[in-house]
């Protein structure tokens, strides 16, 4: 991808380490820990993903590490991922979900790297009624103060765009990443990326990251969803493979998690080795502080 061949090829001699820049695991709706009633509907598995039963799949793909994200269906509650993280610090890190109206927020922003297994926080802007939280006021106070703490943010803004260019141009020191391409979730094929002008003028913004996440519900093709290759290739040579993220959401995939791997390691012939050791790992370990 451009680099000076003495550096391709010490690329091509270091061993290719696999983090997953986003799983969910969860504990089940019960009584003792109930999800709240209007979000129950989004689980994507009738049985959830424990932190054991990912290392396990994790080890049979080749996966060394993953970046936790709290579901959506069990609210704005951490401590199942963090707990994971704790535990398996070498394996696990979080991304933690908080309330946007909720007061004490701010406060959490502000001491989030005080907080062990947590690395900074993800949003979604996705559905009616969180989708005007980036452009009505109710998220501004986000952006200075991660700005301030130096805490990276995790954003899902489909349809969006414009107001995050707004945003990263009035934050250059906010770290943020863009999940999912920004794809919006009902499109598929080449109408899932009819807004990749749109993200791709992103990257004149040093500040900002894209996370190349759970591409395969994307495409009605089978593997390896050639028809959406293109679209990868052109976001990697823009962002640069330092600020694209492999990743699976892997609750969500219509593919084996082993799949999910070989689709970039070995079916697209467009990213050399040093592009795949970044993508698939480096990058985003280095984006978050979180050291290999």
């Amino acid at each position: 991808m451009g680099a000076p061949a003495e550096e391709r090829a010490g690329a091509a001699r270091m061993p290719l380490r696999i983090v997953d820049a986003q799983v969910h695991i969860w504990a089940p709706d019960n009584p003792k820990r109930p999800w709240p009633p209007e979000v129950r509907d989004r689980v994507h598995r009738p049985v959830p993903i424990t932190a054991e039963s990912l290392l396990a799949e994790m080890e049979e793909a080749g996966v060394e590490r993953a970046v936790l994200v709290p579901p959506s269906w069990e609210g704005d509650r951490n401590d199942v991922c963090l707990a994971a993280s704790r535990k398996y610090p070498d394996r696990y890190a979080t991304m933690g979900r908080i309330s946007l109206t909720d007061p004490e927020s701010p406060a959490r922003v502000a001491r989030a790297h005080d907080e062990p297994g947590l690395l900074g926080f993800r949003f979604t802007f996705n559905t009616d009624r969180s989708r005007p939280w980036l452009v009505d006021g109710t998220a501004d106070w986000l952006w200075p103060a991660a700005e301030k703490a130096g805490v990276p943010l995790m954003i899902l803004p489909p349809g969006a765009l414009g107001a995050v260019k707004r945003i990263v141009q009035r934050h250059p020191g906010l770290k943020l990443t863009i999940d999912h391409m920004a794809i919006v979730r009902a499109n598929r094929d080449d109408a899932a990326f009819g807004h990749l002008d749109e993200l791709l003028a992103l990257a004149r913004y040093p500040n900002v990251s894209v996370k190349a996440t759970c591409l395969p519900e994307y495409s009605t093709e089978p593997y390896p969803f050639r028809g959406m290759h293109k679209y990868v290739q052109r976001v990697v040579e823009t962002f640069g493979p330092e600020r694209v993220f492999w990743g699976t959401d892997m609750s969500r995939s219509p593919i084996s998690y082993r799949r999910n791997v070989t689709l970039f390691t070995e079916e697209m012939p467009f990213l050399d080795d040093r592009a795949r050791r970044l993508i698939m790992g480096q990058a985003i370990c280095d984006w978050l502080d979180w050291p290999l």
